[in-house]
């Protein structure tokens, strides 16, 4: 119940990026209430709370300092919490968790009541809010990409397609470890304009595609890619995807979906958390291997295999048939 106050303590302490101030060491709450200019009580009352669930260590000389945890909450480390914080911790979600109470009696988003339109649609229309939303989905699925780049059996060859592939950091981490791959990063053409495959390791071996993966996908791939897209998603509307996906493809032509895959048989999973955040936001959903089969089967594939990676996703590999 007191879930809520943790969550905004967070987001306090994230905005003012006192990890940052605590990089170099133990500090005092004066002394960073000195530097950011933040009141010291208020500061160090919230640095206590946030101590007990491991973020911080209060030490008996009235400093406190980072833990392991606490360093992801730093805005200049590789795999930074902070783009995730800000945007989970924003008004958009509060706004649309306290509307829960609602979606169990219509099963409607509570975002849409609160906001009289789609999450997507208002992010379109404000562009701060998309810009902390991209940020916060390359924090959420960087670490994702390694994984998946390890732990699928890519061919030494061909082209990549990766459909709503945001910024490409996926499609970057596998043309980097797969030298003889080229790639197709295919996604809006505003999510595109902030791509990362610039550099001259991987000149002349990718390019982008702007379009809507309702209605089209890029053709003669030799593999496509859809990560943490389905998931957004309602069953119809995944079913659009999936076959205009297959349309573009040619009989086994293999396409490995990653998202997060729930047990079937109520094992607890990190997921089940990020299933509520698409419940209170979007009409999608996490699923079982059972349910993506079914959507899978219904769109013109056959799943061959689940490959479990070591981060929240999984790799779906199925093939066009």
């Amino acid at each position: 119940m007191y879930g809520h106050i943790h969550a905004s303590a967070l987001r306090a302490i994230a905005r003012h990026r006192i990890a940052d101030h605590l990089a170099q060491g133990p500090r005092t709450a004066h002394a960073l209430a000195a530097a950011t200019g933040l009141d010291a009580a208020a500061l160090h009352r919230v640095l206590r709370l946030l101590a007990t669930r491991g973020l911080f260590a209060e030490h008996g000389d009235g400093t406190f300092a980072l833990t392991e945890a606490g360093h992801d909450l730093r805005s200049d480390t590789e795999g930074s919490q902070l783009p995730r914080i800000l945007l989970f911790t924003d008004e958009m979600f509060r706004r649309a968790a306290d509307g829960i109470e609602g979606t169990l009696r219509t099963g409607e988003p509570g975002f849409d009541a609160a906001y009289g339109m789609p999450f997507f649609d208002h992010l379109a229309a404000t562009p701060d809010k998309s810009h902390v939303f991209d940020q916060a989905m390359t924090a959420l699925t960087s670490g994702a990409d390694e994984a998946v780049a390890d732990a699928c059996p890519f061919p030494e060859s061909g082209t990549v397609v990766d459909i709503g592939g945001g910024r490409g950091g996926l499609l970057r981490q596998i043309l980097t470890t797969h030298p003889g791959l080229n790639g197709i990063l295919f996604d809006q053409p505003g999510t595109l304009a902030d791509h990362l495959l610039d550099g001259d390791d991987l000149a002349g071996r990718w390019h982008t595609q702007g379009g809507d993966f309702f209605t089209t996908a890029p053709t003669g791939g030799d593999l496509y890619l859809l990560k943490n897209v389905l998931h957004d998603w309602s069953d119809d509307d995944c079913l659009r995807i999936l076959t205009t996906v297959r349309h573009a493809m040619r009989p086994a032509t293999r396409l490995l979906l990653v998202d997060a895959v729930l047990p079937g048989d109520g094992t607890p999973h990190p997921a089940a958390a990020l299933d509520i955040v698409m419940l209170m936001t979007l009409k999608g959903r996490e699923r079982t291997a059972a349910e993506f089969e079914d959507l899978l089967t219904r769109s013109g594939f056959r799943l061959l295999r689940v490959l479990p990676t070591r981060a929240l996703s999984s790799v779906l590999e199925a093939e066009a048939v």
